[in-house]
């Protein structure tokens, strides 16, 4: 709060007399204000339009015997003040529409000079002002909390918990405590503070279990519904087969990028492949490993017929993104959105730019992944070096992958693996992509339960020979992702 009070000051020092401030946490905004007026010797007023112009406990000199409720009574009982108090006005902005009166007073306000004249601040926690005023007014922003702040707030409320609960000590451990902080980030003090008490509260315990619903939280306070949504379930690297090399890959990176800081930060993967073979799942396990909230970019909710719109969405969505930040971003897809149209009035061309300009100038730690099946359709701009970290390939799973994706799989479905013979099933389905291995467990599900009898071997291979994979089905389209695959990526597995 002390760089807060001191740039404050600053504002005030020149000369500016109307002072927007946009916030969610007003309590914050006043307690601020209230400390600058104490250390200024000024006389600090308040206006609601429930309670009208109140003087607060210290300095100054009441004005009037009543109360002015009306924003109009107020402003013209600022206006007139011949002291150099300061007057915080909450939410006044659903007054401002057609309303020359009050634009024109606020105007006068702002316009008046000299050391004895009132400063007004507008507090909302959103507030256009009407242009007649914008080059009068200057905005200030408070400063959102620092990670040492946040996990002070953390630690305050875990202590508070204690306090009321005969001094049990509040259960975690010091990785999960620094994912909470980070996850905390971007968001005010207040907020900062509700969710953490919300954390502890329930159980006692700030556990890995409690990340997901902690982002889920934050992304609501964040208001960021739209053409992002939030990824309530993500994965673990445990759950999918193979991709030993994309793996390693990120693992090495997890730690430089959950530092958050340096000139090498980690951008980002683009994942091209087979359609099945794990790309999205992939995208989602990089956030279940590094335990960071998963936004979706939806490309389909993204575009609008009006000129313009479309680019605006996108850039609305990176900047949102960069508040949920640290946090990974992922566009599936993202050939559906990019490729070049004739037809499209030059849209998809505005959009690529505009990504590719977040690209190379982002600072937040926002880790992007990226998914494409028809990457013959991207735009060269998007896949040269230097865009994404690296460009892996995603190939149909080798014999021993398929081995693991069934054990995942049926295990997932609570069949025994060791009842199985997963080699043979592996060597059954050779051309086989992670999704349609996964299909055929499924299938054999059903085809058990209408015959009423466990699932065996035989149903699984039954299913096998029931299933035409992509890979038969595509089989030149197969051939040229891989052709141009070749000396252009790297491999996953």
């Amino acid at each position: 709060m002390k760089n807060d009070i001191h740039d404050l000051g600053l504002v005030l020092d020149s000369k500016v007399k109307l002072i927007v401030i946009e916030s969610w946490d007003e309590p914050r905004v006043l307690e601020t204000l209230t400390s600058l007026a104490i250390k200024r010797g000024l006389g600090l007023y308040t206006w609601a339009v429930t309670e009208g112009v109140q003087r607060l406990g210290f300095g100054g000199e009441a004005l009037g015997a009543e109360p002015s409720f009306e924003p109009e009574a107020a402003l013209k009982l600022i206006k007139h003040d011949p002291q150099a108090n300061l007057y915080v006005l909450c939410d006044l902005h659903p007054f401002l529409d057609d309303n020359p009166k009050l634009v024109r007073l606020l105007k006068e306000i702002a316009m008046a000079e000299g050391t004895h004249k009132p400063t007004l601040v507008l507090v909302s926690h959103g507030l256009k002002l009407p242009a007649e005023v914008q080059r009068y007014a200057a905005r200030f922003s408070l400063a959102l909390p620092s990670e040492d702040e946040l996990l002070a707030i953390v630690r305050e409320e875990a202590g508070r918990w204690s306090e009321r609960n005969r001094g049990a000590r509040v259960r975690t451990d010091n990785r999960t405590l620094q994912q909470v902080v980070k996850n905390l980030r971007g968001l005010s003090h207040g907020e900062a503070r509700a969710l953490a008490r919300n954390l502890i509260c329930d159980d006692g315990a700030i556990t890995q279990e409690d990340l997901p619903e902690l982002n889920k939280t934050k992304f609501q306070l964040l208001d960021l519904e739209g053409v992002l949504s939030f990824e309530y379930d993500t994965a673990r690297f445990a759950e999918v087969g193979g991709l030993a090399n994309l793996k390693r890959w990120l693992a090495e990176r997890q730690q430089v990028f959950m530092a958050g800081q340096g000139v090498d930060l980690p951008k980002g993967v683009l994942l091209v492949g087979v359609q099945g073979a794990g790309k999205s799942l992939a995208a989602k396990s990089v956030a279940g490993l590094w335990g960071l909230p998963l936004l979706r970019l939806d490309f389909a909710c993204l575009y609008n017929k009006f000129f313009g719109e479309t680019e605006r969405n996108l850039r609305e969505a990176l900047r949102l993104a960069e508040q949920m930040a640290p946090c990974v971003l992922w566009m599936d897809e993202v050939e559906k959105g990019l490729a070049s149209g004739e037809h499209d009035g030059g849209v998809s061309q505005r959009v690529l730019g505009a990504l590719l300009t977040w690209l190379a100038e982002r600072q937040a730690p926002v880790f992007l992944v990226a998914t494409a099946n028809a990457i013959d359709r991207l735009p060269p701009e998007l896949v040269r070096k230097g865009r994404f970290d690296e460009l892996f390939f995603v190939d149909l799973p080798e014999a021993a992958v398929r081995a693991e994706i069934f054990r995942i799989h049926l295990q997932r479905r609570e069949l025994e693996p060791h009842g199985f013979e997963l080699a043979e099933l592996a060597t059954a389905t050779e051309g086989f992509s992670g999704a349609e291995i996964e299909q055929v467990v499924v299938s054999a599900l059903y085809a058990g339960q209408a015959r009423q009898q466990a699932v065996d071997q035989a149903l699984l291979l039954n299913s096998i020979k029931g299933t035409a994979p992509l890979s038969v089905v595509m089989a030149e389209d197969l051939a040229r992702l891989r052709a141009w695959a070749q000396g252009r990526t790297v491999g996953a597995d």
